[in-house]
C-alpha cells in the first residue's frame, strides 16, 4: 500500500512539475518574442536614422562640391582674364620693341652722319686755323685755365682750408681724449745688462780655474760675459735680450749661492730658464689683464711676454703695445670701429719683434704670420700687418693701429735719438724738398714735424705752389720713414717796393 501511494505521489509530482515547466516555457517564449519584436522595431529605427543621415551627408557633399565648383569656375574666369591681359601686354611690348629697334637703327645712322659732319667741320676748322685737333684742344685748355685760374685757386684754397680745419679739429678731439685717458711713463725701462757684485773676489770664482766657469756659462747662455776693471760690476753682452736676461738671472743666483762650478752652473742655468718662462708668462698675463684681452693662445702669450725684454729706440716694446691698445680702445669707441679688434691688434702689432732673430722678414709681416699660425681673427691679422706703409690699410681698425703707433712712438720722451741721427734726419728731410725746381731755401723745424719751403716767386706761381706742397709731401712719404705727420709749408712772397721823392 505504501509503495502504491509513493508511486501515485511521484506521478502527481512529475505531472505538476511538467505543467509548471510548460507554463514557464510559455512565459519565456512570450518574453523572447517581445524582445525580438522590440529588437526588430529598434533595428528599423536605426536603419531609418542611418538612411536619413546618409541622405544628409550626400546632400552636404553635393552642396560642398557645388560651392567648390563655383569657386573653381570663378578662379578659372579670373585666370582667363589675366591671361588675356598678359597676351595684350605681350603684343604691346613686342610692338614697342620693334619700334625701339627701328629707332635704334635710325639713331646709329644719325650718329654716323653726325660723326662724318663733325669730322668734316673739324677738318675745315683745322684748315682755317692751321691747327690740328690736339693743338686746338691744348690751346682751348690753356685759355680756359688762364680765365678760371684765379677763381680755381681761391676755391681750392678755401676747400682745402675748410677740410683741413674740420678734419684737424675732429682728429684733435679724438686723439686728445685718448692721450688724456692714457697716462704712461715718459721714459721706458731698458734691458739691464750689468750686474752688481758684493766684492771683486767673486770675479775670480766666476772666471774659475783656467776660465772653466765663465766658458761654461757663456756656452750655455750664448752671451759674452765681460769682467773688466770696473769695480763691483759684471757686464753681459749679446744680441738676444732673452738670453741676456737668463744669463743675468743665473749669475745673480750663482752669486747668492756662492758655489760656482760647471755642474752647479748648468743646474742654476736650467732653473733660470724656467724662472724666466714664468716671468714671461706673468708679463703677458699682466699686459692682457691691463688692456682687457682674453683667450689668446699660449704660444702667442709666450711671444707677447718676450717683448718685455725688447726695446725699440730705447722704448720698451711691451709697454709701447699696452699703451697703444689702451689708446686704440678710446679711438675705436669714438669713431664706431670694432673695439675688440682694435684692442687686440694694437697689443699684438709688434709680436714679430720677438722672433726677428729666428725668421727672415719685417716684423709686421712676422706678426701677421704668427697670428695666422695660431688662429687669430683675420681682421686682427690685417690690422697687425698694415700698421706700416708697405701694406694698404683696408679697415678702420687698421688705420687706428697706424695712428696710435705714431702717437705712442712720437710723443716726447718715448724714444731716444742721438744728435747724429737727429741731424741726419733733418738733413734728409731738407734734401728731399731741395730737389724740386724753383726752391730758394728749405728749413726743417719743430723736430722734423714741419718743413718750410721758400720758393722764388718769379719761377713759381700760386697755383704751382699748391701743387708743389702736395708733391713734396708725397715725395717725403715715399722716401723717408718717420713717426706721426710732417707739415709741408710752401711760402711764396712777392714784394713791390717804390720810393716817393
Amino acid at each position: 500500500m505504501f509503495i502504491i501511494s509513493f508511486i501515485i505521489g511521484l506521478l502527481i509530482g512529475g505531472t505538476s512539475l511538467f505543467l509548471y515547466e510548460k507554463k514557464n516555457r510559455v512565459k519565456v517564449d512570450h518574453k523572447a518574442n517581445n524582445l525580438l519584436d522590440k529588437a526588430k522595431d529598434r533595428a528599423k529605427d536605426i536603419l531609418l536614422e542611418a538612411k536619413q543621415q546618409s541622405i544628409k551627408v550626400i546632400d552636404d557633399a553635393k552642396e560642398d562640391e557645388k560651392s567648390r565648383r563655383k569657386v573653381l569656375e570663378e578662379q578659372e574666369t579670373l585666370l582667363n582674364q589675366r591671361q588675356t591681359k598678359l597676351d595684350d601686354r605681350s603684343e604691346h611690348l613686342e610692338s614697342k620693341l620693334a619700334d625701339l629697334s627701328d629707332k635704334e637703327k635710325a639713331v646709329v645712322i644719325l650718329e654716323d652722319k653726325l660723326n662724318q659732319l663733325i669730322g668734316q667741320e673739324s677738318e675745315k676748322l683745322s684748315n682755317i686755323a692751321k691747327l690740328s685737333k690736339d693743338q686746338a684742344k691744348q690751346e682751348l685748355l690753356e685759355l680756359t685755365e688762364q680765365e678760371i685760374k684765379p677763381e680755381l685757386m681761391g676755391l681750392i684754397a678755401k676747400l682745402k682750408s675748410d677740410a683741413t680745419d674740420q678734419a684737424e679739429e675732429y682728429a684733435k678731439e679724438i686723439v686728445s681724449a685718448a692721450m688724456q685717458r692714457i697716462a704712461s711713463e715718459q721714459t721706458a725701462e731698458r734691458t739691464v745688462t750689468s750686474i752688481s757684485i758684493p766684492s771683486d773676489d767673486i770675479k775670480g770664482k766666476i772666471i774659475g780655474k783656467e776660465g772653466r766657469n765663465i766658458q761654461s756659462l757663456e756656452a750655455l747662455s750664448g752671451v759674452d760675459i765681460l769682467i773688466d776693471e770696473t769695480p763691483g760690476m759684471i757686464t753681459i753682452s749679446g744680441f738676444n735680450p732673452i738670453r741676456r736676461q737668463i744669463a743675468k738671472v743665473a749669475l745673480e743666483d750663482l752669486i747668492k749661492d756662492g758655489r760656482i762650478h760647471p755642474g752647479k752652473i748648468e743646474e742654476v742655468y736650467r732653473k733660470a730658464e724656467k724662472k724666466l718662462d714664468k716671468i714671461i708668462m706673468a708679463a703677458a698675463e699682466d699686459a692682457c689683464r691691463e688692456v682687457g684681452v682674453v683667450g689668446l693662445p699660449k704660444e702667442i702669450m709666450n711671444y707677447l711676454g718676450q717683448l718685455k725684454f725688447r726695446t725699440s729706440y730705447g722704448q720698451n716694446v711691451l709697454k709701447h703695445s699696452v699703451e697703444m691698445s689702451l689708446m686704440a680702445v678710446v679711438i675705436a669707441n669714438e669713431i664706431g670701429a670694432d673695439v675688440q679688434v682694435a684692442r687686440t691688434a694694437a697689443l699684438l702689432h709688434d709680436l714679430g719683434k720677438a722672433v726677428t732673430h729666428e725668421f727672415e722678414g719685417k716684423h709686421h709681416h712676422l706678426s701677421k704670420m704668427l697670428c695666422d699660425k695660431y688662429g687669430i681673427d683675420p681682421a686682427i691679422g690685417h690690422a697687425v700687418e698694415a700698421h706700416h706703409d708697405d701694406i694698404e690699410a683696408n679697415t678702420p681698425e687698421a688705420m687706428i693701429i697706424r695712428a696710435v703707433d705714431a702717437i705712442s712712438a712720437s710723443r716726447p720722451g718715448a724714444r731716444n735719438d742721438s744728435i747724429e741721427d737727429f741731424g741726419k734726419r733733418m738733413a734728409d728731410l731738407e734734401n728731399v724738398a731741395k730737389k724740386f725746381s724753383g726752391i730758394d731755401r728749405v728749413y726743417a723745424i719743430s723736430a722734423g714735424r714741419e718743413i718750410r719751403v721758400f720758393v722764388r716767386p718769379e719761377e713759381v706761381d700760386d697755383f704751382s705752389a699748391i701743387r708743389m706742397a702736395r708733391d713734396i709731401a708725397n715725395k717725403i712719404e715715399s722716401t723717408l720713414k718717420f713717426p706721426g705727420t710732417i707739415k709741408v709749408n710752401v711760402i711764396r712772397e712777392t714784394r713791390a717796393e717804390e720810393y716817393a721823392k
